[in-house]
């Protein structure tokens, strides 16, 4: 009797004990599950409705395992609302996509800043049409600054070619005297010579990244590609912040003798005399070189140094945002090929251009001829003693220092 009773209570007991357990899931489940925002173009009873200003868009959170990927195999799918299908495709769902192509923020457990947003808002950068920041980005990048920052540096490289060719290196036209006159120290020198290395290593690592698929890519293979654009873009990476310091000793050590002048003018009006018989007469540094120096170490160097290192993430209490970085690569892009451009001038005019150009950075000194012809205000201050011929007192008094004009 009493085993008859024990499975009898059993018996009774159980559907009551499944209803409770499945009572209690579905509860929990409800509770993971967030209320979803109506759509727009599905009408809310006004009883549920909340508040605009307590509304977020996009999901909150969901529970996968709630998630029915299939629900669009239900007969009645078609006839659903978007408020049902909210429902049973809470991550899935036309209103939650036509909110993340807004740009409506949503919630994230990642730690980045902006895992909640997909979609950037509506922009329009000069040269981009009005859409979403990334697709804004992309529209400049690649329709604006890749073809006509190429085509400025091709254009560079062959009028160089052009005068190379047409009017070869400029020489002397006297005889070189023997005695010399130190034209750098080994301080300026020493940090000419840091800048215009890690310059070389930012300029080739930045055209290989921004120009390589294009030239390059299509020769060694994506492989081979793919690993040289990383190691480059490490070494650009950490180039930068030494370039940056190095700029900045190159702009105090030069500034004195780069101040403008009356004769730079003159310079500027007959174009040095480059394509005339006969040099316009300069200071230690002539007007091509002072512009050089404001256009591009002091001007472009600022706006290059300050974008790059805010892509380098080194400024401290800076909110790194996709738009903070879209628009500073922006700026950084347009600036270097400037640059660039500005600077392969410099550089062929201080190695092929002119003979003892590069002679002068590599030892520190010129000839009296070379000076004459090609600083000749410059060389009349070193005779008439305005300036001594020899700043490196070390290297005056070595005994196999050169003779002293």
């Amino acid at each position: 009797m009493q085993r008859f009773l024990t499975a009898g209570l059993r018996q009774l007991a159980s559907p009551f004990l499944a209803a409770a357990l499945l009572a209690l899931s579905a509860g929990m489940a409800q509770a993971q599950a967030p209320a979803k925002p109506a759509a727009q173009d599905d009408p809310a009873p006004a009883a549920v409705t909340a508040p605009a200003t307590t509304q977020q868009g996009g999901i909150k959170s969901a529970n996968i395992f709630e998630i029915a990927p299939d629900a669009s195999t239900d007969p009645k799918y078609s006839e659903q609302t978007n408020a049902e299908r909210g429902q049973v495709q809470p991550g899935n769902n036309a209103p939650m996509w036509r909110d993340v192509g807004k740009g409506v923020t949503g919630y994230s457990s990642l730690p980045y800043p902006e895992s909640g947003n997909m979609i950037q808002g509506f922009v329009q950068y000069p040269g981009s049409s009005l859409t979403n920041a990334g697709e804004a980005w992309r529209q400049v990048r690649n329709d604006w600054i890749i073809p006509y920052g190429g085509s400025l540096l091709l254009i560079a490289l062959v009028a160089l070619a052009l005068f190379y060719f047409g009017k070869g290196t400029i020489k002397l036209h006297g005889s070189e005297t023997g005695r010399v006159i130190e034209r750098f120290t080994y301080v300026e020198r020493a940090a000419h010579w840091v800048n215009a290395i890690t310059f070389v290593v930012l300029a080739v690592s930045g055209v290989v990244m921004a120009f390589g698929k294009f030239f390059l890519l299509p020769i060694i293979g994506s492989t081979l590609f793919g690993w040289l654009t990383y190691a480059l873009k490490n070494m650009h990476n950490f180039a930068g912040p030494l370039f940056a310091v190095s700029l900045v000793v190159v702009f105090f050590t030069f500034l004195k003798d780069n101040w403008p002048s009356k004769e730079d003018f003159a310079w500027i009006m007959k174009a040095g005399g480059l394509f005339g018989g006969a040099e316009v007469p300069s200071h230690r540094f002539n007007a091509g070189e002072k512009v050089v120096f404001w256009g591009g170490v002091f001007f472009l160097g600022l706006i290059v140094v300050g974008s790059g290192v805010f892509l380098d993430k080194i400024v401290p209490a800076v909110d790194y945002t996709r738009a903070n970085m879209q628009v500073a690569h922006m700026i950084h892009g347009v600036a270097t090929v400037l640059m660039m451009a500005m600077f392969l001038g410099h550089i062929y005019m201080g190695t092929i251009g002119m003979e003892g150009a590069y002679k002068a950075m590599k030892t520190g000194y010129v000839d009296e001829t070379w000076a004459k012809e090609h600083h000749e205000l410059w060389y009349d201050d070193i005779k008439a003693g305005k300036i001594p011929a020899h700043r490196t007192a070390a290297a005056a008094a070595a005994s196999d220092a050169p003779r002293v004009a």
